[in-house]
């Protein structure tokens, strides 16, 4: 009897021993691949000039090993399940799909920071949400898909025939201990304990997670800490976050606030109550009295980044038409994107919200209440949205006829209008989109109008119509990046752009419409052609568009040059065009001089709406002091994290969140 329970103890030791060995055999090569990765990722995206210590390149190598360490250890354990028991053939299928797996994430990290420059987010999930085929053809046109698909193939191929060889170098498991239970014991404690130590990331500190990826002040260096994996994972929660509104103090809680009420204390607002609260983020000063309703016609430009206006001259030209008109205009050159990406900015400018993808489910189909084309319609405007892309995307044929337009004129809409126009990758060129706003504007109209236009011609790839003639520039005046090997035609496509809306400005101001009209644009986000802004002097630029306001009479005041962000679009247009309604107070008035010292509602800081904030100072991730980095122009002693700023940020974002969730959980429920 004692010699079979003996046997049978030897048998369940040596497959525990077994799929252990086997567990951290597949770990090795998987950490070894990534951290490959990892090192030809910085030396890849390394901008010319840019220089930092080594220790914080190497802090940085550390750290990525760790979160290496960990989801390969994290698969390693899982697989426990399975690896004590199953063939060889089969364990070498399992190691040859992880690996490949592994690699695949992380060369899709690689491509995502290049393009968006920021790691794997929720974005990446646009790829079935947004026209597939569409998004295919751009990576298929703008990335180096076959070199990219063969690196993928020899890099999982080397981490396999590593794994090969570290498996037949190994001693057998079931030999390696003789016949001694104990030390049998001893080993699988100790491998067993390793695994999820390895998993966790650290021994004796909280587990590695995602505000471990901040370890210098330099953001570039930042975003090369996490693998494929690990980004992918965070980006996943992030989306789950989102979808799910039946907790309205979740988004409170990530920024350190138990109650919405002491969210509002913090910004000095009225905080007896939930329902004071939510008050006060829709009260507004009244309008002056005889305030005349005036046509609102907003622009959202696709890609439309900052940077290229700074260097804005007859030898470079990127304005075209529209350079003139800006002497006469509202230029706000200090101004953030809410997101990277156009349905996320569009969603942030539209319903305040800092959570996305909201309207993508049932919640896009009933009508929030301070969405802004309802607040205008609900003030007796007529709404439109035009587009040169087709409504469907997004389902945004489906949204925005719930959330307060009246017409949509999308790609289509302009293809039957104007039959010449040609469908391409993502619609029509933006020039028919302008042509059908002048048609549009010299109709008599009973009611004031509000238009929200989106263009996408400014977009990858990239393409012109065949009669636009190309400017040359003398690129001896751009003072940024010239790594990317788009940035020509980009600058192209942004002249284009700009000359349009440039075009389109000056009719307006030379018609009828001239004092009943406003017209403002941005951009959706910057782009990845002007470059990744890994210095410390030029990383507020990653975010940067510009914001102008166009319109008779304007008195601009004194905040063009101080820190703002889309937040603050609406806050300024709806009181200077006459709207009055229950907006979200989202951000701050910016024609209202600003004064010193600064209310919270008032203070001149911009919010990118992932979770990051700037002031005059620098820029930091919200409740993240060690991520601050300065981009001022003072001696470095003036220049710190500011925790009363970042307190007050994260009170105002903590409250759009909740705002959100507590109205619309209440909406779904009904």
């Amino acid at each position: 009897m004692l010699t079979k329970i003996r046997l049978t103890l030897i048998r369940f030791f040596n497959g525990i021993q077994f799929g252990l060995v086997r567990a951290w055999l597949l770990v090795l090569p998987l950490v070894l691949v990534l951290s490959l990765i990892r090192w030809g990722q910085l030396i890849h995206f390394w901008p010319s000039g840019y220089s930092t210590p080594v220790s914080d390149v190497l802090t940085v190598v550390w750290q990525g090993f760790r979160f290496d360490l960990k989801v390969s250890a994290i698969a390693g354990f899982v697989l426990l399940l399975v690896l004590p028991w199953v063939s060889e053939r089969v364990y070498q299928r399992i190691a040859a799909v992880l690996a490949f797996v592994f690699v695949l994430l992380s060369m899709i990290n690689l491509h995502y920071f290049g393009f968006y420059k920021t790691p794997i987010d929720s974005l990446v999930f646009g790829l079935v949400e947004d026209d597939t085929y569409a998004v295919l053809k751009t990576i298929w046109h703008d990335f180096p898909v076959i070199t990219s698909l063969l690196l993928i193939a020899a890099l999982s191929w080397g981490a396999l025939h590593v794994h090969q060889r570290v498996v037949a170098r190994a001693a057998p498991a079931g030999v390696l201990f003789g016949r001694s239970l104990w030390l049998r014991g001893l080993f699988i404690f100790v491998t067993f304990w390793a695994l999820v130590f390895a998993g966790k990331g650290t021994l004796r500190e909280m587990a590695l997670q995602r505000q471990h990826l901040t370890v210098t002040t330099s953001q570039f260096l930042n975003d090369m800490v996490p693998n494929g994996v690990i980004a992918l994972k965070y980006a996943w929660d992030s989306r789950g976050q989102s979808q799910n509104l039946q907790d309205p103090l979740v988004g409170l809680k990530v920024m350190g606030f138990d109650s919405a009420r002491a969210a509002a204390e913090v910004l000095g607002l009225p905080h007896g109550s939930d329902a004071e609260v939510k008050a006060a983020l829709t009260a507004h000063p009244p309008l002056p009295s005889g305030s005349a309703k005036k046509n609102l016609l907003f622009f959202l430009m696709e890609s439309w980044s900052a940077e290229p206006m700074l260097y804005q001259s007859p030898q470079f030209d990127v304005l075209g038409r529209m350079a003139p008109t800006l002497e006469h205009a509202c230029h706000f050159s200090n101004f953030d994107s809410a997101h990277a990406g156009t349905h996320p900015s569009m969603e942030a400018i539209l319903f305040s919200t800092p959570i996305t993808p909201l309207t993508l489910g049932d919640v896009g189909r009933k009508p929030i209440p301070w969405a802004t084309a309802k607040i205008a319609r609900d003030a007796g405007y007529r709404t439109l949205f035009v587009s040169s892309v087709r409504a469907g995307w997004r389902g945004l044929d489906r949204v925005l006829q719930a959330q307060g337009f009246d017409e949509i004129i999308d790609a289509n809409s302009l293809h039957e209008a104007y039959p010449e126009a040609t469908l391409g990758l993502w619609g029509v060129w933006d020039d028919y989109v302008f042509r059908y706003l002048k048609t549009r504007m010299a109709k008599p109209s009973e009611k004031p109008l509000f238009v929200f236009v989106l263009t996408s011609t400014n977009h990858p790839p990239y393409d012109l119509p065949p009669e636009y003639k190309r400017v040359p520039r003398d690129m001896a005046q751009w003072k940024g990046e010239t790594s990317s090997d788009t940035l020509l035609p980009n600058l192209d496509t942004y002249h284009y752009a700009a000359d349009l809306l440039g075009g389109f400005v000056q009719e307006i101001q030379n018609s009828p419409h001239k004092s009943d009209t406003l017209i403002a644009a941005t951009g959706d986000h910057n782009v990845r052609s002007f470059g990744v802004y890994a210095e410390a002097s030029r990383h507020y630029l990653i975010r940067q568009v510009p914001f102008v306001i166009w319109g008779e009479g304007l008195n601009c005041g004194n905040q063009l040059a101080l820190p703002a962000s889309h937040r603050d679009m609406f806050n300024t247009l709806f009181p200077l065009a006459g709207i009055d309604g229950p907006y979200i107070n989202a951000g701050r008035n910016l024609l209202q001089s600003a004064t010193e010292p600064a209310d919270p509602i008032n203070a001149p800081r911009a919010m990118f709406f992932t979770g990051e904030a700037r002031n005059a100072q620098g820029m930091w991730q919200l409740g993240n002091k060690g991520s601050f980095v300065c981009t001022a122009a003072k001696t470095a002693e003036h220049c710190e994290f500011n925790a009363k700023d970042d307190q007050q940020e994260r009170a105002r974002y903590g409250l759009l969140d909740w705002n959100v969730r507590i109205s619309l959980r209440k909406e779904s429920k009904q």
